[in-house]
């Protein structure tokens, strides 16, 4: 019955975040590059309809990976959850009127492909309950750190490097975001309101808008073809390193270990050529990206 909600509500989640990623970098190539990095932004962003229409679907899209995470584990979810591009790739191709190409659909099924073989061989593990203060503190410590090295790295380079190093910091924090989800969302299933006396639900808050400010500066900086994918690939695999590392998830076997690494790197592969698509090129010379 777990797995049963944890695989769609997680693949819902990718698809609508597709949607609202596109509608946000639309709304945040818009704006001018000074704006990068300051609450301004969000501000100016928050004055345009496309991009409200984009963050409201990315409220919903937490909400519904919120809930497969109440029922799944990080080493199961968000794997599936990072699959966006895929339902992001034909929006952008029906925007610019064309057909995929054999290129485009070659990476779309190494990602998904790479995705599928990752997650066969995996044990189901509920984990080890919710981690103590003592096991965040560690993690919640190398975050700040490696964010606060790659931040001050992207105020000084520009376009497509700085929209790179942003789309790293965000994907580093939106996989601790999905633990903090992990473990908020186990918090309101068992104890309801009870779970405002602790303390994940306001790091969700603190870390979410950091989050959401790097992502939407990186959209600002580049296109998709630099942020998605980067954050594709950085968020799962943080999340699922968290998962085994904090709450004590189970990886596959040594037998099976080697079919995970080569799904993994076959999934990036994917993502890395659809990164190199003449449609997701097209959208950063067209965003100025």
């Amino acid at each position: 019955m777990a797995l049963a909600v944890a695989v769609p509500a997680a693949l819902l989640a990718a698809c609508l975040f597709a949607v609202a990623a596109v509608l946000q970098q639309e709304a945040a190539a818009a704006i001018p590059g000074e704006e990068s990095l300051r609450p301004g932004l969000i501000w100016a962003l928050a004055h345009r309809r496309r991009w409200l229409a984009g963050i409201t679907l990315s409220a919903v899209s937490f909400l519904v990976q919120g809930a497969a995470l109440a029922f799944g584990p990080l080493v199961l979810v968000l794997p599936l959850a990072s699959t966006d591009l895929l339902f992001a790739l034909p929006l952008l191709a029906r925007r610019r009127r064309r057909h995929l190409t054999r290129r485009e659909v070659t990476g779309a099924l190494c990602t998904a492909g790479g995705v599928a073989a990752f997650l066969a061989v995996l044990p189901y593990s509920a984990g080890g309950g919710r981690p103590g203060v003592r096991e965040w503190l560690p993690l919640l410590a190398v975050v700040a750190a490696i964010v606060t090295v790659l931040v001050p790295a992207g105020l000084r380079a520009s376009g497509r490097v700085r929209a790179g190093v942003y789309a790293a910091a965000a994907g580093l924090l939106f996989a601790l975001l999905d633990a903090l989800t992990k473990s908020a969302s186990g918090l309101f299933r068992d104890r309801g309101l009870g779970a405002l006396g602790h303390w994940e639900p306001y790091a969700l808050l603190l870390v979410g808008g950091a989050g959401l400010l790097l992502a939407q500066s990186s959209f600002q900086a580049g296109s998709l073809a630099v942020g998605l994918p980067l954050i594709d690939t950085v968020e799962p695999i943080g999340a699922v390193l968290i998962g085994a590392a904090v709450f004590h998830e189970r990886l596959a076997t040594a037998g099976h270990l080697a079919v995970q690494i080569l799904g993994a790197a076959l999934a990036v592969t994917g993502i890395v050529v659809l990164d190199r698509s003449p449609l997701v090129r097209a959208e950063g010379a067209r965003t100025g990206g």
